[in-house]
């Protein structure tokens, strides 16, 4: 799936599912708690922190989409083709960054 396509399942699924969009600032909020949420598992299964027994069934990737749903809302509802943006994304990223990363002796 596109992201193209992706945005329209999401404004599929709040017209038949959600009512209507969150205003935008609690879909602001709503992403910071579940980057949150992410930020959790990630930093109690692969960091240092150790990981509570209730942390353990917690699933990352549906905490990751998660995170694309809520942002999915909020391109759809500001009005942004998030497919446009990102391909642009990567094309100056690219350009910008070709040899960077490849030059950087820290990476080796």
């Amino acid at each position: 799936m596109n992201i193209q396509n992706a945005q329209q399942a999401v404004d599929d699924w709040i017209r038949a599912h959600g009512v209507r969009y969150f205003d935008e600032l609690t879909n602001m909020a709503q992403l910071t708690e579940e980057v949150g949420e992410v930020a959790r598992i990630i930093a109690r299964r692969y960091g240092e922190q150790s990981e509570k027994e209730s942390d353990r069934e917690k699933d990352l990737g549906e905490e990751l989409a998660d995170v694309v749903f809520v942002v999915l809302c909020l391109a759809n509802q500001t009005g942004i083709d998030l497919q446009k943006a990102f391909d642009r994304k990567m094309d100056l990223k690219t350009q910008r960054d070709r040899d960077r990363h490849r030059n950087n002796r820290k990476l080796k």
